[in-house]
């Protein structure tokens, strides 16, 4: 006569709690290497902002922008601030190139990717942020956000003064292109 089975713990009553440890373990991971996922990220939008307009189509000189990147937003060396502080450049820059006026010639594939990308950082950065003191205090120094919300209200006054014209935007996409330079200046800061 053969021997009785052990009973084996049903693991289907600690299935739903697995299925609801699992996406803050993956939220977990991603922070762990956030340095390294912001660093590839950067470099793929520079890239997709070449692919959306990969050349100028006309002069842009009667166009003058006063607007440049702030550096003082580059001196503070706190990675949580560095952190926050790319995570509200992200915002701004989906909230731009997130218009519907963009130049025909543009690469409408490549300009959606982006803002897929944009998204999706942004998401992940703001999870990695939730616990932090940065967002609940009002997300970073008062004069970081002013800058930063300055510096994108010229960028806009800028695209509206000159009609959303493609030689505007070429002249904005070469500006985004230096942001991203920034933020990958301020991706080194965090750990």
């Amino acid at each position: 006569m053969p021997a009785p089975a052990t009973p084996q713990p049903c693991l289907c009553h600690r299935a739903p709690v697995l299925l609801l440890l699992l996406p803050a373990l993956a939220a977990a991971l991603a922070c762990t290497d956030l340095r390294t996922q912001q660093s590839a990220f950067n470099g793929d939008s520079l890239q997709l902002l070449r692919t959306m307009a990969p050349k100028r189509t006309l002069l842009c000189h009667q166009h003058h922008a006063n607007f440049s990147f702030p550096d003082t937003l580059l001196a503070d060396g706190d990675p949580q601030q560095a952190t926050a502080t790319i995570l509200r450049i992200l915002r701004h820059l989906w909230n731009t190139l997130n218009n519907e006026s963009i130049p025909d010639h543009w690469d409408r594939h490549a300009h959606q990717q982006l803002l897929n990308k944009l998204d999706h950082q942004i998401q992940q950065l703001q999870e990695c942020l939730t616990d932090s003191t940065v967002l609940s205090k009002g997300q970073g120094p008062r004069n970081s956000r002013l800058t930063i919300n300055t510096y994108f209200r010229r960028i806009r006054h800028f695209l509206r003064t000159h009609s959303h014209s493609s030689c505007a935007w070429d002249i904005v996409r070469l500006q985004l292109h230096t942001c991203f330079q920034h933020i990958d200046k301020l991706t080194r800061r965090i750990q």
